[in-house]
């Protein structure tokens, strides 16, 4: 697990049902700016309001486009060990390569409650990465405890969507296990540190800008990445100026690539227009 992975979204047809064919479209552009992987019903894929079957046909189209050529990541995360179970079993058949495991959201639990959760879930097979998202979930872990869930075996990286980078230092020093940003911002600052790449909000908008940052700084071009990032900057201000994914489906909108339909109890983007930040970018509909 390294680079950028795209946290796609999930376009919403007029009436309310998911738009496949969009969806194919978002996940083919990505695919020819030469993304690292793609990551399907994760949180900007508004997981939470998706249906059983609608999530098997966004993890099966994502496979069929995807799939043997890039890695391929499917959310499987919820608040019940059974649930997650029968996800990450249901993900395996589907064929993906790793599933985005959400840490348990409103139940709080213990640290033993935790370690027993990340073994069982390890246990399915499929290759895990831990998301450690306190804004979502309502549980910080501390780096310690954190970094030992990511050394069982089978976690194979962490994204780390705190914003805070002290914390993702101390993860960082305590881990050998890749750790992913799950935060634009913070993109480039952990791969200074050590870390491997992002799970990405942005690159659902700008593919191509934000896999050059990764190849700048990889290629240690270091200043190049960083102009780049500052490129990329009001964009990433932008996206995160409402609820995710809420602004990003506004901006996809704006480029004629999905509508800007969200699922309640998300409500459209009502806001300023993206178009200046977008003609900035050189990016048009």
């Amino acid at each position: 697990m390294k680079g950028v992975h795209t946290a796609l979204v999930t376009p919403f047809a007029a009436d309310g049902t998911v738009d496949l064919d969009a969806y194919t479209r978002l996940a083919e552009r990505q695919i020819a700016a030469g993304i690292h992987g793609l990551v399907a019903c994760g949180t900007t894929g508004e997981t939470p309001t998706l249906e059983r079957d609608e999530w098997r046909a966004i993890v099966r189209t994502t496979v069929s486009l995807a799939g043997g050529k890039i890695p391929v990541t499917a959310g499987v995360g919820t608040n019940c060990t059974r649930t997650t179970l029968a996800n990450l079993e249901e993900a395996a058949g589907l064929g993906v390569d790793a599933g985005l495991m959400v840490f348990p959201y409103y139940n709080k639990p213990n640290p033993a409650g935790l370690r027993a959760h990340v073994a069982q879930a390890a246990g399915v097979g499929l290759p895990l990465v831990l998301y450690h998202v306190p804004g979502r979930t309502g549980q910080r872990l501390s780096p310690s405890l954190l970094a030992e869930l990511a050394d069982v075996d089978g976690v194979v990286a962490v994204k780390e969507a705190t914003g805070d980078l002290h914390f993702g230092g101390d993860l960082l020093r305590r881990t050998q296990t890749p750790v992913l940003s799950g935060d634009d911002f913070t993109f480039l600052q952990l791969l200074a540190a050590g870390g491997r790449g992002v799970i990405s909000v942005v690159s659902n908008v700008a593919p191509a800008q934000t896999v050059a940052v990764y190849t700048h700084h990889t290629a240690g071009r270091v200043e190049e990445a960083a102009v780049g990032l500052r490129a990329l900057w009001d964009l990433i201000t932008f996206l995160f100026s409402d609820t995710n994914p809420t602004p990003c489906k506004a901006v996809l909108a704006e480029l004629g690539l999905c509508s800007t339909a969200v699922r309640l109890p998300l409500a459209p983007y009502e806001g300023p227009s993206p178009a200046p930040i977008l003609e900035a970018l050189g990016l048009t509909g």
